[in-house]
């Protein structure tokens, strides 16, 4: 993603390039329950010329998007993706589902036999072990590491609603959770997970880094798992705290969002606006709410303090970046990804208004393999 980010006073004029990884869940079409075929799903998409990646956990694989100028483009990479995914996974006699917790689950997920994640499980065992949750996690190019440090900062305060906007996890363990996105909850348990601190710059993150490996609270910088932070491995800004979305298109119109935020914080920054320092009480209670509430509820509004409707604050947040969404030719995309918010609802409505209806488990499965291509 090095051909990203214009900085200066024409930075909203060429939009960076934004990328998607997707997490997925491989169930048993017939229970729904996870299954441990990660190796054999990679092998069949590979004949395909799709390289995935194996995750922590034996039952899940996750695919990469080239980095895109275009959202259209973008979008397009995703559904193929998600086909090939779905059929190398039919060819070895497994579904796939895109959702941030499996709806019923194993007594264990085995860990995937790689030297690492060995390390992992032996290391923080349960948590490893009940690790099978899937996210949606944004790339937006941006110029240098001090430069992501102050888009995260910029984006921090936009964590909670960007977690209400994308949950897909409110099913687990054939019950339902309580929370929109269980995944979320599961995944604070790391210890360097959750939003961010406020950084004072790119050393003071390094020296956090380094303290939490130096410590054993982390095993290598890979395992900063902070919902926004500067990646690891790319030059970008990458956004970890959505769910896996159970569409493409939602995943295309999520990650729209993100880079809009991201070109709104490059604005800013080139304005000399500083990012606002949000009190971590305040943020931890919002992202909490959000995490519960998801969409059909209230949020918190970081700002001020104050209980919010979700829906008007994924509008507010919308209006915020509406110049960007133009510059970059997504507006029209957003407009309709809020529509279809505001008639169906996002994949925690839609899975949880399956679930009262009388749907268990293995269908709450069958009805996100539904829709994993649609």
């Amino acid at each position: 993603m090095s051909d990203g980010a214009e900085h200066g006073p024409d930075a909203l004029v060429v939009a960076p390039t934004v990328g998607v990884e997707e997490e997925f869940i491989l169930v048993d079409p017939a229970t729904g329950h996870p299954v441990a075929r990660n190796r054999e799903v990679a092998v069949a998409a590979s004949r395909r010329g799709v390289d995935l990646e194996l995750e922590l956990t034996s039952c899940q694989v996750e695919t990469a998007t080239a980095p895109h100028h275009a959202v259209a483009d973008l979008l397009d990479e995703l559904t193929r993706l998600r086909s090939v995914v779905a059929a190398a996974a039919a060819e070895v006699g497994v579904g796939v589902i895109a959702a941030g917790t499996p709806p019923t689950v194993p007594v264990a997920f085995p860990i995937t036999d790689t030297e690492r994640y060995r390390r992992i499980g032996e290391r923080f065992g349960m948590l490893a072990h009940e690790q099978g949750v899937c996210g949606c996690h944004v790339h937006v190019a941006v110029p240098d590491r001090e430069t992501a440090i102050e888009v995260s900062n910029h984006l921090r305060h936009r964590l909670p609603v960007l977690l209400a906007l994308s949950a897909n996890s409110p099913v687990y363990r054939d019950a339902d959770t309580g929370h929109a996105s269980w995944r979320w909850v599961l995944w604070s348990r790391w210890p360097a997970a959750g939003p961010p601190p406020h950084l004072r710059s790119h050393e003071h993150f390094e020296s956090l880094v380094t303290m939490f490996v130096a410590s054993g609270a982390i095993l290598d910088d890979h395992m900063v798992y902070w919902d926004v932070r500067p990646s690891d491995h790319l030059p970008t800004i990458e956004v970890r705290v959505g769910d896996v979305q159970p569409t493409a298109s939602e995943a295309a119109a999520f990650a729209a969002i993100v880079r809009g935020l991201t070109l709104t914080a490059l604005r800013d920054i080139d304005a000399g606006i500083a990012a606002p320092e949000i009190d971590t009480a305040i943020l931890d209670a919002a992202m909490w709410k959000a995490a519960h509430d998801g969409i059909d509820g209230a949020g918190i509004d970081v700002l001020t303090g104050e209980s919010v409707p979700a829906l008007d604050l994924v509008g507010r947040l919308v209006d915020d970046i509406s110049d960007a969404l133009d510059a970059a030719g997504d507006a029209d995309l957003v407009t309709a990804a809020r529509r279809s918010l505001d008639s169906r609802g996002n994949g925690a409505t839609r899975r949880r208004r399956d679930f009262r209806d009388g749907t268990d488990g293995p269908g709450i499965a069958g009805a996100a393999m539904a829709e994993f291509t649609g």
